[in-house]
């Protein structure tokens, strides 16, 4: 079996795009891991698979799978890939389009200057929707990782994540301590581990450690969700510059009850064919 794809990228989180609309897709994990791996396939960090709406209410559904081959929520590096992905392939010419994905729709804008505007909709702090296991809604928390403990401010945008500040990014534990986070049992779906570092009230740093993938370049749900936390906890002020190793991410919210907006690139990097 022959299908086409467009590789595409997001600060360097990049993704493997596949029009699901003019071919019929459907792939086995095995299939997914393979177009994943860097070595054998085309490499990846997430698989992303536009699909026809399921409902007049939306203009095209959305799933996202990854390396590993597990279908997620949400991804925000890539809902900005999938915007950019549906217009330079002419299958719409809306500016703005509403998408269905696992965790819900979300509304896409592309700006005059070429960038992309994602709504991602409101910050999920309850424990038992995150989900997160825990006695109290308390927005710091405590997580035990080996023979320490960690403060970790636990949120949802759509996938659930687990935010530390750090005092720096550079020298952070993200290799030691992410993958620890990640499958730690007060998270039963697993969880992205994000470290912030506070430059200024409107300035982070931030490194994730993202479920099922590993440190990416980028993550656009990760830098949404530490703005909200640090917002939450009093620390920034909206909006907020994200820098990331792959690039830089503006993150606005208007605080509880309200959508957060990220707004950033996407860029295709080449298409081709490939035979699985």
């Amino acid at each position: 079996m022959k299908i086409r794809f467009s590789k595409m990228h997001g600060l360097g989180n990049d993704f493997v795009v596949l029009d699901g609309i003019r071919q019929s897709i459907t792939l086995t994990p095995a299939q997914l891991r393979y177009l994943g791996d860097r070595h054998f396939g085309v490499g990846c960090d997430q698989i992303l698979l536009v699909e026809k709406a399921g409902s007049p209410e939306v203009d095209f559904r959305y799933r996202i799978f990854n390396a590993d081959g597990g279908e997620v929520e949400q991804c925000g590096n890539g809902a900005r890939c999938f915007v950019r992905f549906v217009h330079d392939q002419g299958l719409t010419d809306k500016r703005e389009i509403r998408v269905e994905t696992m965790s819900g729709a979300i509304s896409l804008r592309m700006e005059s200057d070429g960038k992309i505007t994602v709504d991602m909709g409101i910050p999920i702090f309850e424990p038992e929707k995150i989900p997160f296991i825990s006695p109290t809604a308390d927005l710091v928390q405590l997580l035990t990782i080996g023979d320490e403990e960690v403060a970790i401010t636990a949120v949802s945008m759509g996938n659930p994540h687990a935010v530390q500040v750090v005092a720096d990014v550079d020298s952070a534990p993200v290799v030691a301590q992410g993958p620890l986070i990640e499958v730690h049992p007060r998270f039963p779906q697993r969880v992205n581990a994000g470290f912030m570092q506070i430059v200024g009230r409107q300035s982070i740093r931030l490194r994730v450690f993202e479920r099922g993938t590993g440190e990416t370049l980028a993550c656009g749900t990760g830098a949404c969700a530490a703005v909200v936390a640090g917002m939450a906890r009093g620390l920034l002020d909206s909006p907020v510059r994200v820098v990331m190793h792959g690039g830089e991410l503006t993150i606005a919210w208007g605080g509880k009850g309200s959508s957060v907006l990220m707004t950033g690139p996407a860029v295709t990097v080449f298409a081709g064919e490939i035979e699985l």
